[in-house]
This record gives C-alpha cells, structure tokens and sequence, in this order.
C-alpha cells in the first residue's frame, strides 16, 4: 500500500468521525527514512487544509502558530522561517508558503502526522475506540517511511500505540519498543505542547532535543 492509497481511506473515515464540512489532515514531510516520525492526536477545523475549498497540501498544523515553537526551539525549523510564521495570520497562509514550510520540514528529515486523521471543528477530545480505528493505518504509514524514532504526544496517542498504559510523566526519556511487519522501532512518549499542553511544552522541548542527542546525532567523531 502506498501513502495515496491511505489518503483514500483516511477520506472514507472522516464522514465516520470527522466533521463532514470538513476534509482529513494526512500528513507531511521526509518519507524516506526520516530521523524522527511525530505523531500528534488529530486535527482541527484551525488547521486552513481542512477547509474543502483548500485545493493545497492537507498537512498537519498549517495556519496555526504555537506548535511550530516546538520544532524551533529543537532545531528542526529555522529562525527565518518561524519568524514568518509568527508574522502570519491564518488568511496568509497560501500554498506556495505551505509547500516551502514543508520542504524545510522534509529537508530535516522529519515526518509529522496524527493518529487520528479525522478533523473535527474544535479541539473535543477524541475517545481511545475512535482513535484506535487509526491504529492500523499509522502503522502502514510507519511501515511505508521507516523512521528511526517515533515520538508520540501525549499518554493517550501513546498508550494507544504502545498497547499498554503509559503516563508520560513516568516516561520521559524512556524508550519502548513496537515492531510492525517484522521491522522493530523506537517510541518516545512526550507531553503533549499545545492545547491544554502548552504549559508543558518547554518539557517536550527538552527531551526531544535529548532524543535527538542521543538516538540521533551521530556520536562516532574521529578522535585526532
């Protein structure tokens, strides 16, 4: 199964549990063997690709400013390019710039999504038998860009994906194991940023730039 053949299923599952004016977010960035895979809970009706008008790319959080702080202050945007987006308002938002802020994000090579795909018109949360109708899909996602790492937001996302409960707090830094059509990954529970999150969001930041240290960045230097 390719990535186009998700989008299919992700359209039938949002007029299931999405809002029906509204289309799914799919997903955007590096798909060949990204360093990092961050999966998110599911969209919403903020995000301007929801809006059936929208002809762009569907991808997570376009329009929006407080997550991308997160990728900032973890390296994986540029100074100039959160500078733009901060100076944005939603309306500004065309496709050309979408499609430079995701080839920045690809370039990087991280991949980011949601487990539940279905866009709805606010931020009510989703309940684990809705989110788990995802579950299967995410994992053809991951099988199909084999990231290195997996980092998931939050002790829903995570306790879904890793079948097992998981408090993040009792979790930082730890990694746990998943293995999908024989491959093994790495999974990183962390708290979820914005939302009601926002407040632990310097806390996401420090330990992802602690996975990016340490599962990352190539510790192998010639010694002189």
């Amino acid at each position: 199964m390719e990535m186009q053949d998700l989008k299919v299923e992700y359209d039938k599952l949002q007029l299931k549990y999405g809002a029906r004016e509204l289309d799914p977010i799919y997903n955007g960035g590096c798909e060949e063997n990204p360093d990092i895979c961050f999966v998110f809970m599911n969209p919403t009706g903020k995000n301007i690709a929801s809006n059936k008008s929208w002809s762009g790319r569907k991808s997570p959080w376009l329009g929006t400013k407080n997550i991308w702080k997160l990728f900032y202050e973890v390296n994986l945007l540029s100074e100039d390019t959160f500078s733009k987006i901060q100076g944005k308002k939603p309306k500004d938002w065309d496709y050309a710039f979408c499609d430079y802020l995701y080839e920045e994000i690809e370039n990087n090579k991280i991949f980011i999504t949601n487990l539940g795909k279905c866009t709805q018109v606010d931020a009510r949360p989703l309940s684990d038998e809705v989110l788990k109708k995802y579950l299967y899909l995410l994992f053809r996602e991951i099988d199909i860009i084999k990231p290195k790492v997996i980092v998931t937001f939050g002790n829903q996302v995570s306790s879904i994906i890793l079948n097992k409960k998981i408090s993040v707090s009792e979790n930082r830094k730890v990694c746990h194991n998943i293995e999908i059509n024989k491959n093994k990954y790495k999974v990183y529970p962390v708290y979820y940023p914005v939302g009601n999150g926002i407040f632990n969001i310097d806390k996401s930041i420090e330990d992802i730039k602690w996975i990016i240290e340490n599962e990352i960045n190539d510790k192998t230097e010639m010694i002189l």
